[in-house]
């Protein structure tokens, strides 16, 4: 099985590999150097360095000389997992038997951009680890594999990501044999049950404590490394924060959301009132602790 690998995040590195050790090795690897697009992004060439993998790190995907080398390889298969640009048709005919690409979420459903941002943030009690056959669209081909991931209150984008990392190498182990020997089944997508998440925004990360106490929670976990992170903003500058807690809040309804309550000057936490509840602050970037009774926005 003569396959192509395509990617240039920690999840493209950690599945690169788990095949090496499993012995497929792909003929080459495609990735490119850190732009600071990816806050995941993994070099990949001390990798194919180390088991003698020739590599080429591009800036265009679709470049006529990725297209022509791809090409010479004359390849079973393109494996393109963690990567964010749009592969032409003429890639896409290039292999035989498909481009196999990787997105973590239950298709037909949430298609689209930061799928363990947005499952997260919106306070999903499930997603999915899916591979499929990458068509023109977007996430839409047919289905390889797919398996379930629960995602647990005290999951947050590090633990998850790292979930659907072991589960994805589960199922690269059920399919790799079919794969090879050709043998596989595709399942057609139900595209009237799709959706697209959206790229986010800066502003999708700003934490208003006037939002409920699990919307900022579920904000902060979504957006924590390897991610960007959350922030705030405290007499006019960004703070980012990385981790907090929900705190219950009895008889403080007359208090305004934003007001910070209490600061522990050992631990450096931070309770500020939220919407409905209280947040802990517990891991942040203040370079100067607020004071009890300011606000945050």
């Amino acid at each position: 099985m003569k396959f192509a690998y395509i990617g240039n995040v920690k999840f493209s590195f950690e599945i690169l590999k788990y095949l090496i050790e499993k012995n497929y090795k792909p003929s080459l690897v495609i990735t490119q150097s850190n732009k600071g697009i990816n806050s995941d992004y993994v070099d990949l060439e001390p990798l194919c360095i180390l088991n003698d993998i020739e590599i080429m790190k591009v800036i265009d995907i679709n470049a006529c000389e990725v297209v022509k080398k791809l090409k010479k390889l004359d390849l079973d298969y393109i494996f393109c997992f963690g990567w964010s640009r749009i592969l032409k048709k003429e890639i896409l005919d290039l292999p035989r038997h498909g481009v196999i690409g990787y997105h973590p979420a239950k298709l037909p459903q949430n298609r689209g951009r930061h799928p363990i941002i947005w499952a997260l943030v919106l306070g999903l009690e499930e997603t999915a680890s899916t591979f499929f056959f990458m068509d023109e669209g977007v996430d839409s081909g047919d289905i390889l594999s797919q398996e379930k991931v629960i995602i647990t209150y005290e999951d947050d984008a590090m633990s998850l990501y790292n979930k659907i990392i072991e589960t994805a190498k589960k199922q690269i182990n059920d399919f790799l044999p079919n794969l090879e020997n050709f043998n596989y089944m595709r399942i057609p997508q139900d595209h009237s049950r799709a959706n697209y998440w959206r790229k986010r925004t800066e502003e999708d990360g700003k934490i208003d404590f006037r939002m409920s106490s699990r919307a900022i929670y579920n904000l902060v976990r979504g957006l924590t490394k390897p991610y960007i992170g959350a922030h705030l903003i405290y007499k006019g500058n960004k703070i980012k924060i990385w981790k907090v807690k929900e705190i219950e809040c009895n008889n403080l309804k007359n208090i305004e959301p934003g007001k910070i309550l209490f600061v522990d000057p050992v631990s450096k936490n931070i309770i500020v009132k939220a919407y409905d509840n209280c947040i802990k602050i517990i891991e942040h970037e203040f370079d100067l602790l607020p004071k009890v009774g300011e606000y945050l926005l």
